[in-house]
């Protein structure tokens, strides 16, 4: 069985980052780069990237309102 951890946890965020970007393009209009640069510098980001707040197990749609918060 597949383990996250720190070490790995780079190899699921991809998809994440992904439907974040497409939530932002469709609600805010932001391009990629500007979408990108958001998410990146985003609190929700440093937590996203901790295995040990585990906010890597949540869906798109939670991580998404939750940077909403942030906007």
């Amino acid at each position: 069985m597949f383990q996250i951890n720190q070490n790995n946890l780079h190899h699921i965020l991809p998809g994440k980052i992904c439907w974040l970007v497409e939530y932002l393009h469709d609600d805010y209009g932001f391009t990629l780069q500007e979408s990108l640069s958001r998410i990146y510098r985003s609190e929700l980001y440093k937590k996203l990237s901790t295995e040990s707040t585990k906010y890597w197990h949540l869906g798109p749609v939670d991580l998404y309102n939750e940077l909403k918060t942030e906007l």
